[in-house]
């Protein structure tokens, strides 16, 4: 059953932006370092891991003059996620 848990999440962080992007269609750079209470290079350096999996999908834009980088899960990204969960959930006994 452990070998269900997909490594893509072992990480806190990683966990994280999964789990808020899961209930978000696009959360921005500030939101996303705001929620997990992490520096820009760490935030960077996960996003930048998962979209090399293509768990997540990156829109860089201007709103006004000013640059706003956001992020969405990917369809392969959620599903990827949702089966973590559920191989999680698989491991806790139930009563």
């Amino acid at each position: 059953m452990i070998d269900r848990l997909n490594k893509a999440f072992e990480s806190r962080v990683r966990l994280g932006i999964m789990a808020v992007l899961a209930v978000n269609e696009w959360v921005d750079h500030a939101q996303l370092k705001e929620f997990l209470s992490v520096t820009d290079g760490n935030l960077a350096s996960h996003l930048a891991a998962l979209e090399e999996l293509k768990y997540v999908q990156v829109r860089k834009r201007f709103i006004g003059k000013r640059p706003n980088t956001s992020y969405k899960a990917t369809t392969a990204g959620a599903r990827a996620f949702r089966d973590h969960l559920d191989a999680i959930e698989s491991l806790i006994p139930k009563p």
